[in-house]
């Protein structure tokens, strides 16, 4: 004979009566599935789940159901949009007249092998990713956020480490005479020769993107986007081939953070799949020991633009 247990949860509030924005779970340990380059990967994920309680005669919601639902519906098929959302309605659909508003988050590391720059050598770069979903009042949104790490040459510095090499110059060869084309070379490898050089610093574009419902959940499409576009991706296996591609790199793309955030918004900007986004370039500088931030939006009204929250406040 099954004994009965008690259900302390249906039983009635005794308490203070309100309702509550959220109750739910943080912290949840959750392998998902995630599609990258064409095939399914299984990435450890921290998951928050949560729904509001609308009722304030109710003790609380059913947090165990929150928690199957994620084990049958996020580890055992590719995360989507469309996932994502069917998560959140059932989320509200097993809190019915307690719950009308869902929100589920999925932070994880997600790793890429990329190719050396010059080298036949290819090394692991992590970064981190977080999608997330909100359901309310019929109302869906999916966000994706990313964080690429890249390098910034300061252009202010290295114009004026040229002068100093100008300069340099001036000091070991005079105006007038005629100028030895081995001389000036071998002058030219030497630490005299280059006298100066622009201090540059590892950067981070962090970017969150809301997306289209239907919109691919396209990780390393965007990660590929933002390191083209910067030109100055930081490398995992190098050889001496490779730094020395790296510095000319670096001297081919200078900029302040303010080029690094304009440079990323007009690459987002004409994204089909983008709704809106909102990005935030962090220089961590060699020179100061502050660092140098510039924020950026798509503009769309009553989005990013309008949120105190992100316009560089936090990160």
């Amino acid at each position: 004979m099954t004994k009965h247990m008690p259900d302390i949860a249906c039983q009635p509030h005794q308490g203070p009566q309100a309702t509550l924005n959220w109750v739910g779970m943080s912290g949840i340990e959750l392998p998902v599935l995630i599609q990258s380059n064409h095939e399914t990967i299984r990435l450890s994920s921290h998951t928050q789940a949560y729904v509001n309680l609308i009722n304030p005669t109710s003790k609380g919601i059913h947090m165990s159901r929150l928690y199957l639902l994620l084990d049958q519906m996020a580890t055992q098929q590719t995360l989507t949009t469309e996932r994502v959302h069917e998560i959140l309605n059932r989320f509200i659909e097993s809190h019915q007249d307690l719950s009308d508003h869902a929100f589920v988050e999925f932070r994880f590391d997600y790793y890429e092998r990329r190719k050396s720059l010059k080298s036949d050598n290819a090394g692991w770069k992590h970064y981190p990713a977080t999608l997330r979903g909100e359901l309310k009042q019929g109302q869906f949104k999916c966000e994706v956020t990313l964080e690429v790490p890249y390098s910034s040459t300061c252009p202010c510095s290295a114009a004026l480490s040229r002068q100093l090499i100008q300069d340099a110059f001036e000091a070991k060869f005079n105006k007038d005479q005629t100028l030895d084309y081995e001389q000036v070379m071998q002058w030219l490898g030497t630490p005299e020769g280059i006298c100066a050089t622009p201090h540059s610093q590892r950067s981070y574009a962090q970017v969150k993107l809301h997306l289209k419902e239907g919109a691919a959940l396209d990780f390393l499409d965007w990660i590929n986007l933002i390191e083209d576009t910067l030109q100055t991706p930081v490398q995992a296996a190098v050889k001496r081939e490779d730094e020395q591609e790296f510095a000319r790199l670096n001297a081919s793309n200078l900029m302040f953070c303010e080029d690094a955030a304009r440079r990323l918004q007009a690459a987002f900007v004409n994204q089909p799949t983008v709704l809106d986004f909102w990005l935030r370039v962090n220089h961590l500088e060699s020179l100061h020991p502050h660092d140098a931030v510039a924020v950026a939006t798509k503009g769309v009204q009553n989005g990013y633009i309008d949120d105190p929250n992100l316009m560089g406040l936090i990160n």
